[in-house]
């Protein structure tokens, strides 16, 4: 088995950490480049930040912050939000990010997948989904835009599958049923999404407990797992998330 990541997750609005439960309600949880160096510093194998009103808002992605993340953390960071062309993925990339995450952009315009991967390399793209719940698609996972406010008639399986052949180069599943509920990652679609397509799938939304990410390895076959309420708030860290899955047998960086 090969080492399974553990990857916090930062969504930022106005320029602070903040976190809802289903997308909603959010409260602000601090400063984004501190907190992503206390992670840099407590043992995360990767950080991804979200600027989670971007889309919606219609705006670029605040680079300024990519920019002071990048320089004060010694780990790979993905960030998604309000990419809305190439010329946009090249900013993110030149401010210092290893990885782009598109969304909303790639549900509009799937072309971009494969012309961001052709540019900057499938390992520099990946595929952000926000899958619901739904009767209305083989599935029975939808997929949403727009932080879920929009639902888009297309099958979750179908579209992770349509972006690994376009050359996306990882799957982030981000369950919005799941999403700071604290009850576990949503094992059924990410274990369906990581038996369809043969690039890393990342588990995202629930986590409550350290266990849940043994669970979510074990059970969904991910290759890595995000955290973000759990660890936000200080009631568990990297460390032990990750001394749950030495325990569990499931291999990890050390280092922390």
């Amino acid at each position: 088995m090969l080492t399974k990541r553990v990857i916090p997750c930062l969504d930022v609005r106005a320029g602070r950490v903040t976190k809802g439960v289903k997308f909603k309600n959010n409260v602000d949880l601090g400063d984004p480049v501190e907190m992503a160096v206390g992670y840099s510093d407590g043992g995360a194998d990767e950080l991804v930040f979200y600027d989670i009103t971007a889309s919606a808002e219609r705006r670029p992605i605040d680079i300024g912050m990519v920019r002071a993340v990048a320089q004060a953390v010694h780990i790979p960071f993905a960030v998604g939000g309000g990419i809305s062309s190439l010329a946009d993925m090249e900013r993110v990339i030149l401010a210092g990010a290893e990885k782009i995450s598109v969304n909303s952009l790639a549900v509009a315009n799937p072309g971009i997948v494969a012309e961001g991967a052709a540019v900057f390399g499938a390992q520099c793209i990946v595929l952000g989904m926000d899958p619901v719940k739904s009767g209305r698609v083989p599935s029975g996972y939808e997929i949403t835009v727009r932080g879920g406010r929009e639902f888009t008639g297309l099958d979750a399986v179908e579209w992770a599958k349509r972006a690994a052949d376009l050359g996306a180069g990882e799957i982030v599943v981000n369950s919005v049923d799941a999403d700071g509920t604290r009850d576990g990652f949503e094992i059924s679609i990410t274990r369906m999404i990581a038996e369809a397509v043969g690039v890393p799938v990342v588990a995202s939304g629930g986590a409550g407990i350290p266990d849940h990410f043994v669970q979510v390895f074990r059970e969904a076959k991910a290759d890595a797992a995000i955290a973000a309420g759990m660890i936000h708030t200080g009631e568990c860290t990297i460390a032990d998330i990750k001394r749950a899955m030495s325990a569990a047998g499931i291999p990890t960086r050390t280092g922390w």
